[in-house]
């Protein structure tokens, strides 16, 4: 992680892939990828624009919902925004949100990407308090069911990881099975 990730490098690897890469990585290795604001938002950015192909339009329709992501801990203060409107089976996604949100989720950039690549699950980030959900908690778990989480079962996970290496459905978001931001590693 020498290199701040581009747009450009980031579409070279599936999301399995960038799902094994985070899965290899350790927790200091991933802030340190995260620390540099133009490679944060081209990771960032990355991750959001492939969650609208993995969105399994079947299960998403009929579950119309505005969902915001705030990624803490930016490099320049504050923390990155994301907007995921989910609409008769379809899902955009936006940096710049501009509607109420059904839930929000705030989280950090380590568990972040941990969590969408399906190397930590949502339940246990929330119960530690490293995943704070506001809104409808009940439409937060049944998020994951709706996007295809990549895996990135590495063949021993990082220090301190042995949960989120035991954990089902990578990827759970929030509450009790919270979402699984789609395939965004």
């Amino acid at each position: 992680m020498s290199e701040a990730p581009t747009s450009d490098s980031l579409n070279e690897f599936d999301a399995g892939q960038l799902a094994q890469l985070v899965a290899g990585a350790s927790d200091e290795q991933l802030a340190q990828g995260m620390s540099e604001p133009a490679g944060r938002k081209a990771t960032l950015d990355e991750i959001f624009r492939r969650m609208a192909e993995h969105v399994e339009p079947a299960k998403a329709r009929g579950n119309d919902a505005v969902i915001h992501w705030m990624i803490l801990d930016h490099p320049d203060g504050g923390h990155d925004h994301y907007e995921v409107i989910l609409a008769e089976g379809a899902c955009v996604v936006s940096d710049e949100p501009s509607r109420e949100p059904r839930v929000a989720f705030k989280i950090g950039p380590v568990d972040f990407l941990r969590l969408v690549s399906g190397n930590a699950a949502g339940p246990m980030l929330f119960m530690t308090g490293k995943l704070k959900i506001e809104g409808d908690l009940m439409f937060a778990s049944t998020m994951t069911s709706l996007f295809r989480i990549p895996r990135g079962e590495a063949t021993a996970p990082a220090a301190g990881d042995q949960a989120a290496a035991n954990a089902p459905a990578a990827g759970d978001h929030a509450a009790a099975t919270a979402p699984a931001a789609g395939d965004q590693a």
